[in-house]
């Protein structure tokens, strides 16, 4: 037997569709528009505990197509197409609404797309949980985003230290390895652009971002994005690089946004993580 997914269990739809074809599809208004076009006689309306609309679903008796407004502003249109149906308002705080909707993308993921190969070097958690437990001996653990996630080896390392990973990357068939070996959870995942994470995801106190690069003359402008959407994010971030080169441009980046920085070498790895920045909001 299938087991529901949270989506299908906060709005009672069994076999639920979003219009949405990917998480990242959750900021653009255009799937309103087709939401409202769709057929369907009965709809159900999701708030959350402020009684914003965060989700309505229509039904024509055989189907359901859901809209998730985690991302983007309901329109007025979203109300007037809800009061056209013999409808029901449905109520879910809006932490638990968003965790459901990252496991159904998730899920359609793992559903879709073929597994990237193994990339996980046997050796790299260990390694990787050193270098985490040094640069934050001493802090509290608490929600991190994970920025560029990969297959999920950071999101392990963080999830072995008390913290929860909020893990995201624009890699589908690397999100897909991560989520076949419960690296990265359902509920914490998200394929989106690290360029304009801010659109799906609030601030944080901590930030990781390991292997960033190949940082050159092509690839400066998205990865200054990036990291820039990083350190918005985050107060606390850890970003670690292959080169000092590219640690020093890490580091301009972040001074110019106002953070202290310290770049030091890492001689744990001789091939991944090898230049580190701690940063932080003064």
């Amino acid at each position: 037997m299938d087991i529901p997914l949270m989506a299908e269990t906060i709005l009672g739809i069994k076999g639920l569709r979003f219009v949405e074809p990917t998480f990242a599809d959750l900021a653009d208004d255009i799937w309103t528009d087709l939401l409202v076009a769709a057929a369907g006689e009965q709809g159900r309306l999701l708030v959350d505990e402020k009684e914003d609309p965060v989700a309505l679903a229509i039904g024509d008796g055989v189907r359901w197509n859901a809209g998730s407004f985690i991302a983007r502003r309901p329109q007025a249109s979203i109300i007037d197409r809800f009061e056209e149906t013999v409808g029901e308002i449905w109520q879910e705080k809006r932490s638990v609404w968003t965790q459901a909707v990252r496991e159904y993308f998730s899920h359609e993921i793992t559903r879709t797309v073929e597994p990237a190969l193994e990339d996980q070097n046997p050796k790299r958690p260990e390694m990787v949980d050193a270098l985490v437990r040094n640069v934050w001996n001493g802090e509290a653990p608490g929600t991190c985003l994970d920025c560029c996630c990969g297959s999920g080896i950071g999101s392990v390392v963080l999830r072995s230290l008390g913290f929860s990973p909020l893990s995201y990357d624009n890699d589908s068939s690397l999100l897909a390895l991560g989520l076949a070996k419960s690296r990265l959870l359902p509920t914490e995942t998200m394929m989106i652009d690290g360029a304009v994470a801010s659109q799906y995801t609030g601030k944080e106190r901590y930030g990781l971002g390991l292997m960033f690069g190949e940082i050159n003359a092509f690839t400066i402008s998205t990865w200054e994005q990036i990291t820039a959407e990083l350190l918005a994010l985050s107060e606390v971030t850890l970003i670690t690089v292959g080169t000092e080169k590219e640690g020093k441009m890490v580091e301009e980046w972040a001074v110019s946004r106002g953070r202290s920085v310290n770049l030091f070498e890492n001689r744990r790895d001789p091939i991944y993580d090898r230049w580190v920045l701690d940063i932080r909001k003064d």
